[in-house]
């Protein structure tokens, strides 16, 4: 089979590798969609993300759909030919967190594209058979494989507790915050205001729901008192601004991949008492997620800018660096 990989930072390969074989328990799929994610252009780019290093030839993608064309030992034939979406873990089910239901925080976690694991840029791959997700007749491949940043997005949505009424803050419109502007709304969330300093993507936040944009720049959202805060971006500064905008008791949920290290205002954390807490992938959200597609709540179709085929997948890797680009997807049968 055909896949790219990732050589050294920098340099994509398209190799011939041999197509895996489903061990016990898990199904193989023929892949259809790949989204491209930010961690993946930066292991591109830089070879790293924090502790998790590239130091060997690797496969990246883990937004990803396809087709189940086998299956291992004690998985039902009748698998076969359905479509699915690729929740992309491998959690040890022994394991404490595991047990608890927690298993995206599992300490020995084989997740796709996360050094030393392979991703899906590949003609073919494997998963257990749990977490391939079949979907409904009229999900697209390419939202199929959006399920995966949109399950970032409800996993941060159940932590900053949205409901019925709630008002809500998003810093950052790349696309998990259009995924959470998306995704507040459908549950519940009566305004939805979004932060970020281009115009472009301030107008896509629009396109997508928020209810309000501003420029953190030019105006200051100390005062709107919302209900969560939710920040997408990674940037220390919309950080601080953004918990100085929560109401006591409010929830305030980092997602953004941004500094290691910041200076928090714990004073106002602690006066407030105010939730803070990280988002570190996702448990539990793939039917929500189908579910949320498939009512038109959320429009993951409408999230594609680009498409690529396999061979072109470095362009792909790079497409976020094109203005208005939200999300590139690569169509690896094509």
């Amino acid at each position: 089979m055909r896949a790219s990989v990732l050589v050294e930072p920098g340099v994509i390969e398209i190799r011939e590798c041999p197509v895996p074989t489903p061990a016990p328990g898990d199904v193989l799929v023929r892949v259809a969609s790949v989204g491209v994610c930010g961690s993946d252009a930066h292991y591109y780019r830089e070879g790293r993300i924090g502790e998790f290093v590239v130091d060997q030839p690797m496969v990246l993608g883990h937004e990803a759909s396809g087709t189940v064309v086998g299956v291992g030992d004690g998985v039902p034939a009748a698998r076969i030919g359905q479509r699915v979406s690729i929740e992309p873990q491998r959690p040890d089910p022994d394991t404490d967190e595991s047990r608890r239901g927690l298993y995206n925080l599992c300490p020995h976690m084989q997740f796709y594209a996360t050094p030393p694991i392979d991703g899906a840029l590949a003609e073919y791959v494997t998963i257990g058979s749990a977490f391939a997700h079949a979907i409904p007749d009229e999900m697209s491949e390419d939202a199929a494989a959006l399920c995966e940043p949109l399950s970032v997005a409800i996993a941060t949505t159940r932590k900053a507790g949205v409901t019925a009424g709630s008002r809500v803050l998003i810093a950052g419109a790349g696309p998990i915050g259009i995924a959470m502007v998306q995704t507040a709304l459908a549950f519940g969330a009566t305004e939805v205001v979004v932060s970020d300093l281009d115009p472009r993507r301030r107008d896509v936040a629009t396109k997508f729901g928020a209810t309000a944009v501003l420029d953190p720049r030019e105006q200051d959202v100390a005062g709107l008192h919302v209900d969560a805060f939710v920040d997408a971006s990674g940037a220390p500064s919309a950080v601080l601004a953004g918990i100085q905008a929560v109401r006591p008791a409010g929830s305030v949920v980092l997602v953004g991949m941004g500094a290691p290290e910041m200076t928090l205002p714990v004073q106002t954390i602690q006066n407030r008492e105010l939730v803070l807490t990280g988002v570190f992938r996702y448990a539990n959200t793939w039917p929500t997620a189908i579910a949320l597609a498939r009512s038109g709540r959320v429009d993951l179709d409408s999230m594609v800018t680009r498409r690529f085929p396999l061979a072109e997948a470095e362009q792909a890797l790079n497409a976020d660096r094109t203005p208005g680009s939200l999300k590139a997807v690569v169509r690896v049968q094509e």
